[in-house]
């Protein structure tokens, strides 16, 4: 197959959407690598207050996709992707707008350890960044959460792998691919839009059989994401519950379509009786409990109608 690109070429996806503060640090980290990027494509769903400058001004070459349609996180990464394949990237390497390599050697930290374990995909620790000793997101090993970067490698090391944590990553925040992971998984779903595309994209990859994981040596810097997880039973459960009404419609919605789903329905099970008392125990909400029922089923049949 020809290709625009060298072998062996690394493209980079961005997605954006009103960010040019932080788009600006994110696309700084991505030029600053040791490891080439051959092309970055940055898809802006927001072209009403255009980032075209700040990515033409980023010092890559790249190339800026303006969409008049908000294709949301999961069509944005899906628009992205199939252009740099259309390009004939080898790897590419997905990012959102708000979050940036931890240093200038985190690409080629990925790329060597994708090549060295014959990964399809690898991604960095994703780190607070606030307090990027602390993980962005938990982590859980066994029945254990993992709330910090040390935590994490100590666990790994009472095992044979302090390079790799496999079968578990991080899908768009630094995650590498190798382009022709996407021909055995797909794209990201344009149906989910926000909010659970990234859990069903590591749903398909379990299923699939293919290799990947976190690389315990890399690191990704992204805002917290726990604000939205709402403490049960003393601190021991947590329920996610978002404050903001949209952000909560995807969440149930998406959330009823993904336990739904070959290799998540176990663990749909175990939803019912968590958010039942959570909405009728801890907040005493019988009416945010029939929201989230109604959401939950309005996602298990498919509706995806936008909020």
């Amino acid at each position: 197959m020809s290709s625009s690109l060298p072998p062996g070429s690394v493209v980079a996806v961005v997605v954006t959407r009103h960010r040019p503060d932080m788009l600006v640090d994110s696309l700084a980290a991505l030029a600053k690598q040791t490891h080439p990027i051959a092309h970055l494509i940055v898809v802006d769903n927001g072209p009403d207050d255009p980032a075209r400058e700040v990515v033409e001004s980023c010092g890559l070459p790249a190339t800026w996709i303006p969409s008049w349609n908000n294709l949301g996180g999961a069509g944005g990464f899906a628009l992205g992707i199939l252009h740099a394949l259309a390009m004939g990237a080898d790897w590419i390497w997905l990012g959102d707008d708000d979050g940036h390599a931890a240093d200038d050697t985190v690409l080629a930290t990925l790329v060597d350890v994708a090549d060295r374990r014959e990964l399809a995909a690898v991604s960095p620790m994703v780190a607070d960044k606030d307090d990027p000793d602390r993980l962005a997101f938990p982590v859980r090993r066994g029945l254990t959460w993992h709330r910090s970067r040390a935590a994490l490698r100590a666990d790994t090391e009472h095992g044979a792998d302090d390079v790799l944590l496999p079968q578990i990553a991080a899908l768009f925040n630094g995650a590498l691919f190798r382009a022709a992971t996407f021909d055995v998984v797909g794209v990201p779903d344009l149906r989910l839009f926000v909010r659970g595309d990234e859990v069903e994209m590591h749903r398909r990859l379990v299923r699939s059989g293919l290799a990947f994981g976190t690389a315990l040596q890399a690191a990704y810097l992204h805002p917290t994401g726990n604000e939205d997880d709402k403490p049960m039973l003393r601190g021991r459960l947590h329920a996610r519950d978002p404050d903001d009404p949209v952000k909560r419609y995807y969440t149930y919605r998406n959330r009823g379509y993904l336990v739904s789903q070959p290799g998540m329905r176990k663990v749909g099970m175990l939803e019912y009786p968590r958010f039942a008392w959570y909405f009728l125990i801890t907040k005493r909400s019988p009416r945010q409990f029939a929201q989230w029922l109604r959401l939950l089923r309005q996602g298990k049949a498919e509706r995806f109608h936008r909020a």
